[in-house]
């Protein structure tokens, strides 16, 4: 499966997510992407410096963060993973070995929901090396 039919089937055809992107780990490539979903270095940047220091995990914690220029509340952030909430549409983000995925749900999604759809992907692409 290529990686555009990761966004568009997996993550945005699960009706759970209305926009995703999958880059490389450390967010510097963009493998897919959804039609009209950035991230600009200097957010991509702020989310992956979160994953490598426990100083950094509790300044956006502290801080929150940015996707497409809107600031989210971070409700959970750790060595391989950032959940997010903008008034009641949220993000969830989870690095695996080889792979950053970023998805933001509509406020019509549990947070739940989005997240395992997230998570169960992310699993996958771990189990099979990524």
């Amino acid at each position: 499966m290529s990686w555009q039919a990761y966004v568009d089937s997996s993550l945005v055809g699960s009706g759970n997510i209305d926009q995703a992107a999958i880059f490389d780990k450390d967010g510097t490539s963009a493998w897919a992407t959804s039609p009209g979903f950035k991230v600009s270095p200097e957010e991509m940047k702020v989310i992956i410096d979160s994953f490598s220091a426990s100083d950094n995990i509790k300044d956006i914690q502290t801080n929150g963060f940015h996707v497409g220029g809107e600031k989210f509340f971070t409700l959970r952030a750790d060595d391989s993973r950032v959940y997010g909430k903008l008034g009641k549409t949220g993000i969830v983000i989870v690095r695996t070995k080889m792979a950053l995925l970023l998805a933001h749900y509509p406020e019509t999604i549990q947070p739940g929901a989005a997240t395992n759809t997230v998570e169960a992907l992310a699993e996958y692409l771990k189990g099979v090396g990524y």
